[in-house]
């Protein structure tokens, strides 16, 4: 987990649980936001990897990033070529999304950012066919918000959910290793949370906070959370 806060954090660690079918005692929580990634972090100790999200923006100018943000992304980086090299399986949610596909090469910035909010979403053909996916209607509803994201599907992966105002939504590299730029955990009362934390931190105006938060109450995201769930039972 990235959220410095504790409240989000919280609320996103319970979210993963609940919405995983997971109990505490089959994971290990990794707030990295405050040392980094453990320099002996095994991944022969694990079966999985799950990121969540983060106030850090990529695209922020290196001049710009805070000494654990420059930390947390080196980490990544290092974490990631062992990730990439197995095909580990792995779930970057927003954040990790944006740590992924910058790993991958390609630009992240903020040509694609999306209003704090509940849309849909469409699943490409090869989405269908993903083990996460199959059978599920053609078009979902997600919960996200987000500043930036990736501007094209990085070289050699495989895109498997699209939308109108962000292309790049869900992408597979290798057979296990994969991200989204929405909230698979997400759900109204997290996001509820996640709105009064956020409001000044540029998702959007700190008097919409309240209008969003009507929004988001209004919509359940069964599917989006069904993916999470299916990551773990494949995996776990």
């Amino acid at each position: 987990q990235l959220r410095p806060e504790d409240d989000t954090s919280d609320n996103e660690f319970q979210a993963i649980l609940k919405y995983g079918g997971l109990k505490p005692e089959q994971t290990q929580r990794l707030r990295i936001e405050k040392n980094g990634i453990p320099e002996d972090l095994s991944l022969d100790d694990y079966c999985a990897i799950i990121v969540g999200g983060s106030p850090f923006d990529i695209s922020t100018p290196l001049t710009d990033k805070s000494d654990i943000q420059i930390k947390i992304e080196a980490d990544f980086r290092h974490l990631l070529d062992e990730v990439v090299r197995l095909d580990f399986p792995f779930l970057g949610a927003c954040s990790g999304n944006g740590l992924l596909g910058a790993y991958l090469g390609t630009s992240i910035s903020k040509r694609y950012g999306e209003a704090v909010g509940c849309v849909s979403l469409e699943l490409t053909a090869d989405g269908k066919n993903d083990p996460l996916l199959q059978g599920f209607p053609d078009s979902i509803k997600v919960l996200l918000g987000h500043k930036e994201a990736c501007d094209c599907v990085p070289q050699g992966a495989t895109l498997l959910i699209t939308g109108s105002a962000c292309p790049v939504q869900m992408f597979r590299i290798g057979q296990n290793v994969y991200a989204t730029q929405f909230h698979p955990e997400g759900d109204s009362a997290g996001f509820i949370v996640r709105i009064h934390a956020y409001k000044h931190h540029g998702y959007f105006k700190p008097h919409e906070a309240e209008q969003l938060i009507e929004a988001v109450s209004q919509h359940e995201t069964p599917f989006a959370q069904k993916i999470l769930a299916r990551f773990v039972q494949r995996y776990r």
